[in-house]
């Protein structure tokens, strides 16, 4: 089912302004939000697309890919941005809770009082190196991590400070009258609690570092450079009502010894000898997915490319699978024993060794383009 387009979600233009854009949001997010539509499952839809539309529209680089591309620029785990359905609705309260007076929504929440934002972890980074065949196929690794989790036995109270809504809100005069505006609390940075009880060996925010393993599902098709996320294996926050940060997973390519990556596609070199590219003969070869049989034809030419169509590598955006192309290379020897030399130079003025390219030999320019298109 097709995206509806973020600027129709918004309700605005695709000239409008970052001010515009925000405004937008505003009110979309007002109108649909759970608090004032609850039990309304569609509303709570239109609520997360509101949020995903100005999580891209928002930032410049984002909205610049957006037009040019829509919404392919971010599908699939390298888009680099969009929710993709993994965002809750804590994470939207948590990320653009600023946007409504520090996490206020109109009005809205726990019958009338602000919504309190909850304190979310910092994220950990690991890299994970992955082979060609791991990549084609995708692959299930498990890692150890070691992060911060709460201590069994902590407990937490009440701020005293802000009473638990984890804002600070203050009153300004100015020539426009008297202006509220609300800050992160100063004592509970946001968590809206403090320690009440903290259990020794953890640290002065009743944190304590444990090893665990983690399962890391990566899709097939992943690419060097691409980051997916494992939601919640972060490090842990302070509170009761605080959410852990996320893992995120740098992939590494390990370069193959025989094999070379194009995109999806992966390059071969193959070498045969003299006698068998005259007289033809078969081989086996190794793919990223197994080995193939192929048939090397009588009188096959140097730097000929056999391509085996979708024996490459799947498309991560699901656009489909490369090709195994196969260079041919026919190997010259260097020493000719005496009867060897004798029948080449027999041979040098023979008709059939003469070259003679007829047109549908392809030079290496053609080649080198049919390779590309």
């Amino acid at each position: 089912m097709a995206k509806q387009d973020f600027y129709e979600v918004l309700n605005i233009s695709k000239s409008a302004s970052q001010a515009e854009i925000k405004k937008g949001y505003r009110k979309m997010a007002i109108k649909y939000h759970p608090d004032k539509n609850q039990g309304d499952k569609t509303a709570e839809e239109n609520f997360k697309k509101a949020a995903e539309a100005y999580e891209i529209l928002s930032d410049e680089n984002k909205k610049a890919r957006y037009d040019q591309y829509g919404h392919q620029a971010f599908d699939g785990p390298q888009g680099g941005g969009g929710f993709g359905g993994g965002m809750n609705m804590d994470d939207i309260f948590s990320q653009f809770g600023d946007i409504f007076g520090g996490g206020g929504f109109g009005g809205f929440g726990g019958g009338g009082g602000q919504r309190q934002a909850r304190v979310k972890g910092s994220n950990l980074r690991i890299r994970v190196k992955l082979t060609l065949e791991e990549i084609a196929k995708g692959v299930e690794k498990k890692v150890k991590v070691r992060r911060k989790v709460q201590a069994d036995g902590v407990t937490y109270k009440t701020c005293p400070t802000c009473n638990g809504s984890g804002q600070q809100m203050r009153i300004t005069n100015t020539i426009l009258g008297r202006m509220q505006t609300a800050a992160t609390c100063s004592t509970c940075m946001g968590a809206g609690e403090i320690i009440h009880n903290k259990p020794n060996g953890s640290d002065p925010q009743g944190l304590i570092v444990t090893e665990e393993t983690v399962t890391i599902n990566i899709p097939e098709g992943v690419t060097e450079g691409v980051q997916l996320k494992v939601g919640g294996k972060g490090n842990d926050a302070p509170g009761k009502n605080s959410i852990s940060g996320d893992l995120l997973v740098l992939i590494e390519e390990i370069q193959h010894e025989t094999l070379k990556r194009e995109g999806t596609n992966i390059h071969f070199d193959l070498y045969i000898n003299f006698s068998e590219a005259v007289l033809g003969t078969n081989k086996e070869v190794d793919t990223v997915t197994g080995k193939v049989k192929i048939k090397i034809d009588a009188g096959t030419q140097s730097g000929k490319i056999l391509r085996l169509k979708g024996k490459g590598l799947p498309s991560i955006e699901s656009y489909g699978t490369g090709d195994f192309l196969i260079h041919i290379n026919v190997w010259t020897p260097k020493e000719l024993t005496k009867e060897q030399r004798q029948f080449f130079e027999k041979m040098s003025d023979d008709e059939n060794f003469i070259p003679n390219p007829n047109k549908s030999d392809k030079s290496f320019f053609e080649k080198v383009k049919d390779m590309f298109s």
